[in-house]
């Protein structure tokens, strides 16, 4: 294809395996928002008339994928913060959630969206209710989702019906529209049996073969906390054996938290391709505990990493992932090199595609979809700003710099964040929709 689009910046980080630094580099990007060339600029091909040249300064890296996420539950946001996470849903999330209208979904995803993409996060994984309107919100910012409608059976959420409606719902909508759409893919839809404490053994395993049967991802949480799950853990050692023994593991399968895992859990998760969002932050916030991230690493199972909702971290940005699931994994081993700034950049990146099932994100190789930041270097985060060495640059990009850091976002190869805001969509009044319903639902 030809180019019809050129982003060109002193240090391009394809993230591919290795976590090369690119000085000097280009992204070469089609009329379809795919990537068709990523190199230095003296082994970029001769671009045709009519092609557009952006000239940056700092950095240009991959859409950080965001592998678990309840975005529209913004206006939640500080809601019984210091509890723990059932008292916490029970107490105060699920009776909040109770008077939310189908709307509101679009209102918090709608924000959501933003707040993400201006941190550089193109890609998230929702769990969350009205499907059709969180759909809407993301075309609307040009944002990215793999979006798995919430099934579940709770006490304050029967006006969203049965297990078995949810289900069927999702089903109907993706026999009718397809795994994929909207332009350049920016839907892909998915099942998102909340948990197996909040539905019988049975749901999950027939969610899971509908899931199968159409080759799509299984979004379900996992062994959050220790007192979750007690009965599932009596009945059967853990939730993972109990997975595994209704059938429900197979196909694409990823599980959120994945905190309190033994070896025999992480084997179940090998042997059948299991992957693992791992969110450090809420882990932390809600005292939950913190995952086995190195020990899933070293025995091969997918991790990305992933934020939770806006009500239990509390915000929507991967860049602080990054850095707690380094300083975690380091305390953890009493190991300043366990994880390395590359390999915590990877899991936001690369890792967190490949932990969906996502070959088309992720990195900035042709084939893939053109979603690309640009991190300015401007800043006291950077003290040599591009002319550190390599080592140095990873490093001060994964433990100094912040979202805020973030100027502009291209998904498909489409500008959706310029000079720090959303190009399609007015922030100001997407936050005031946001304050009315946290007020209605206050009351």
């Amino acid at each position: 294809m030809l180019v019809s689009l050129r982003l060109k910046a002193p240090v391009v980080l394809p993230c591919d395996p290795a976590c090369s630094v690119l000085r000097d580099a280009v992204v070469d990007i089609d009329a379809d928002g795919r990537i068709v060339h990523c190199g230095p600029s003296a082994d970029a091909p001769e671009l045709p008339s009519g092609a557009q040249v952006r000239e940056l300064t700092g950095i240009l890296v991959p859409g950080l994928v965001n592998t678990h996420a309840h975005t529209p539950m913004i206006p939640l946001r500080g809601l019984g913060g210091d509890l723990p996470l059932m008292r916490w849903l029970t107490e105060a999330i699920w009776p909040a959630e109770a008077k939310m209208i189908d709307r509101d979904s679009y209102d918090g995803m709608l924000l959501g969206s933003v707040e993400m993409l201006r941190a550089g996060v193109t890609t998230s994984v929702e769990m969350f209710f009205h499907g059709e309107h969180m759909a809407q919100a993301v075309l609307d910012t040009g944002g990215r989702v793999v979006l798995t409608p919430g099934i579940i059976s709770a006490p304050g959420l029967e006006r969203l019906g049965t297990w078995q409606q949810l289900a069927e719902h999702t089903t109907r909508w993706i026999d009718t529209d397809g795994l994929r759409f909207g332009p350049a893919d920016r839907i892909e839809l998915g099942y998102g049996p909340h948990s197996a404490y909040t539905l019988p053994p049975e749901a999950i395993a027939e969610i899971s073969q509908m899931a199968r049967d159409r080759g799509a991802l299984m979004h379900i949480h996992v062994a959050e906390t220790l007192a979750e799950d007690g009965k599932q853990r009596e009945e059967h050692g853990s939730v993972p054996q109990l997975l595994e023994k209704i059938g429900a593991l197979g196909g694409r399968v990823l599980a959120a938290h994945a905190v309190h895992l033994s070896d025999a859990d992480i084997e179940i998760f090998q042997r059948h391709d299991v992957a693992v969002a791992h969110c450090p932050n809420s882990n932390a916030k809600l005292a939950s505990g913190t995952a086995r991230l190195l020990d899933l690493l070293g025995g091969n199972v997918r991790v990305g990493l992933g934020t939770d909702g806006p009500a239990s971290n509390d915000d929507l940005d991967v860049w602080d992932e990054v850095r707690l699931a380094a300083l975690l994994a380091r305390l953890e081993r009493g190991d300043a090199a366990a994880l390395t700034a590359p390999r915590a950049l990877l899991l936001a990146t690369r890792d967190g595609a490949a932990a969906v099932g996502r070959d088309d994100i992720g990195a900035l190789e042709p084939g893939r979809w053109a979603d690309v930041v640009h991190v300015d270097v401007d800043s006291p985060a950077f003290p040599r700003g591009t002319e550190a060495p390599d080592v140095q640059l990873l490093s001060n990009l994964v433990w100094s710099a912040a979202a805020s850091q973030v100027t502009d976002v291209w998904v498909a190869g489409q500008h959706v964040i310029g000079d720090h805001e959303p190009t399609r969509v007015d922030r100001a009044k997407a936050q005031a929709e946001v304050r009315r319903i946290a007020e209605r639902i206050a009351h």
